[in-house]
């Protein structure tokens, strides 16, 4: 397995594919998963011509079980150890959910020539729980129960995650169980402390200014039926925050939706990718 190894000891496994002299597209994944939540994007680019790169977040997938480190700026840091260990210059940063934060912070802060473009996919920016400054959020109970169920009933409380998480519970929903079982098996193969600790991260970190930051073309897409990381809130407001970020929003798409609807993203992407 491809790894490195990062200043605190903590294995970050990646899959790198494609030919070294194309331009890198780097996918960020969503708590709690792992790299594998882009195989139908990794393979559509791929066949397309690009190089491919998608990592496991510390205490994600592949990835060390490490017991510290499961906030932003450290996930951030792995990601630069990542993109200095691979040399990318000029890539593309695609990140869904908790990813699409990585992505903003990252891309904020990425050393000149590394990034060429961003795209936040259903993403938890600007932030996602509800504070004084930000009253139509999602009420702190929430996260609270996540962690709850998340630390003691992981596995039964993963699987029914994957209907929200999909639409499946919405009216004439197709639902596949294999999708619903993958999902699960990339959750379980996680550290139970790491997606615990985790929720803090993805639901409480202000990604305001590193929105504000962003200086490379930057595509927002989110779901209108995204029963996870609500859109008025989120994809809504990131796109208003980015100078000059275009939003295409999708009646009806769940928060899954590169899995469930990835014909359409995978275009919208390579639309935005080519241009």
């Amino acid at each position: 397995m491809a790894t490195i190894t990062t200043a605190d000891g903590t294995e970050i496994f990646y899959k790198d594919w494609g030919s070294k002299d194309a331009q890198p597209i780097m996918f960020h994944h969503g708590w709690p998963l792992s790299g594998d939540d882009w195989d139908a994007q990794m393979m559509f680019f791929l066949q397309a011509g690009y190089r491919v790169i998608a990592h496991d977040r510390r205490g994600h997938g592949r990835s060390s079980q490490s017991a510290s480190g499961h906030d932003m700026d450290t996930y951030v840091a792995d990601v630069v150890a990542l993109t200095d260990h691979l040399d990318l210059k000029d890539a593309i940063h695609i990140g869904h959910s908790t990813g699409g934060g990585e992505v903003a912070r990252y891309v904020a802060q990425a050393k000149p020539g590394r990034v060429a473009k961003a795209v936040l996919v259903s993403a938890v920016a600007p932030i996602m729980v509800a504070t004084e400054t930000n009253p139509d959020g999602v009420p702190m109970s929430v996260f609270d129960m996540v962690r709850e169920q998340t630390a003691t009933n992981r596995a039964q409380f993963y699987y029914d995650f994957t209907l929200p998480f999909f639409g499946y519970n919405r009216d004439g929903a197709e639902v596949k169980d294999a999708v619903r079982q993958n999902w699960w098996r990339q959750g379980m193969m996680g550290s139970v402390l790491a997606h615990t600790l985790g929720v803090k991260a993805f639901s409480e970190t202000d990604f305001t200014a590193d929105l504000k930051a962003i200086t490379v073309p930057t595509l927002v897409l989110h779901g209108e039926d995204d029963q996870v990381v609500p859109f008025p809130t989120t994809g809504k407001v990131s796109a208003t925050l980015v100078p000059g970020a275009k939003l295409i929003s999708y009646p009806g798409y769940p928060h899954g939706m590169p899995t469930t609807h990835a014909d359409v993203i995978n275009a919208d992407l390579l639309a935005f990718v080519k241009g």
